[in-house]
Parts: C-alpha cells; structure tokens; sequence
C-alpha cells in the first residue's frame, strides 16, 4: 500500500508553497476521509522545521505552530466525517452496509463494544495509519458526544503529528525514509483493528436503531 509518488509530490509542493495554511488545510482534508497522507505532511513539516524552511512567528517556534497547525487542521476535518456520520451514516450503511456484511439483524446481535469502549477507541486508532481517519463516521452514527469525541480526537492526533515531526525533524533530509515502516505498521495494524472496527459499525448502528425505535414507541403510546 504504497503511497504513490505524485501524492507526495502534490503534498509537499503544497507545504512548500503556501507554509502553515497548506499544512492545516491538507490535515483537515485528511480528517475528511480523503487521502491525504498524514505521514508525508508532518514528516516534511519537521524536515522543514529543521532546516529553517517553515519560520517562527511572533516568538512562537516554529514547531509549535506546525503541532497546532496540523491538530487543528485533523480535529476540524474529523469533526466534519462525525457530523457525516451522525446526520447520513446511518442511512447510507444500511442501504449499502450489506455489501460489507452489515445487516439490521448482525446490528441486533452485536454486543456492548461501542457503549464500554468507544471513546477510548477513537483515541487509540488515532494512533494507527489509515483506520485513524475513518473512526470518525462510526462515532458518529453512534452519536457520541461531540465534546468528548473532539477531546480524544485531538489527543491522540497530537501525539501521532509529536512522533511525525520528531522523525522528521531527526531525519532532516531523510524523512521519508521512514514511509515504509508505517505502511508496514499498517498492515499489521490492519489484521488486528478490522475486526474491532466491523463490530463497532454494527453496534453503532444497532445503538442508532434502538433509539429511533424507543422514539417512534413513544410517539405511538401518545397517540
């Protein structure tokens, strides 16, 4: 799962342009689900942190600015894919969800994963290349408080771009040397976490369900 050439390519001729803006922009698109590889944005940030290539401003270091730039950039973007989720998600997955192996009934027979781990959930795979972005639209079909989905988005995106900028900034010109690695990391990640996540899908949906269901039985008793 290589990333291809050009995307990197289009991500740092980006950062290289248009600095902080570009940075922010490209995290939020990345929030969003598209693929943009967060690995290439932070890693060339602490490249250029390093080498003088992106300024301090106002006294504040330039690696700080480039931590806040792209946290606030992903949250933002996550929190777009949330409200996604919340208001079409569901909609979309159970028209489609069969495709995928979802179904109304496999949502009944799902357990209580999403009510006991959720939150923490949408910490940890902030943490894993590729499932980090797509934990926002189940959070969102399962309505999860938008404050604590914002706190435990925006903690673990900190200390993912904290460990992007340190290689960067060590690596200096090598920083992508260390592409591989995360895809590596990725598909061992993958074995481990598509299971967690189809489950967390279907109780989402289930946990969706059973509230619309509670709200049209008691519409129904009052009439």
């Amino acid at each position: 799962m290589s990333i291809p050439a050009y995307v990197i390519g289009l991500t740092v001729g980006i950062i290289a342009a248009i600095g902080y803006p570009g940075i922010f922009l490209l995290m939020l698109l990345e929030g969003m689900l598209l693929p943009i590889p967060s690995e290439v944005v932070m890693l060339f940030g602490g490249y250029l942190v390093a080498t003088g290539g992106l300024p301090s401003v106002i006294g504040i270091p330039a690696v700080v600015i480039l931590l806040v730039a792209g946290t606030a950039g992903n949250v933002t973007g996550a929190t777009i894919a949330y409200f996604i989720g919340r208001y079409g998600g569901l909609r979309i997955l159970l028209r489609y969800g069969k495709y995928v192996l979802i179904d109304e009934r496999s949502i009944q027979r799902a357990d209580s994963f999403f009510s006991r781990y959720g939150g923490r959930s949408v910490f940890t795979t902030r943490l894993i290349p590729i499932f980090r972005t797509f934990i926002s639209i189940p959070a969102g079909i399962a309505e999860m408080n938008l404050g604590r989905f914002a706190m435990y988005t925006a903690l673990g995106t900190t200390l993912w771009n904290i460990l992007l900028v340190y290689f960067g900034m060590t690596l200096g010109k090598n920083w992508n040397v260390v592409l591989p690695y995360f895809e590596y990391f990725t598909y061992v990640a993958a074995a481990v976490v598509a299971a967690m996540f189809i489950l967390w899908l279907r109780l989402a949906l289930k946990k969706r369900m059973l509230r619309e269901h509670a709200k049209a039985a008691a519409v129904g008793n009052e009439r």
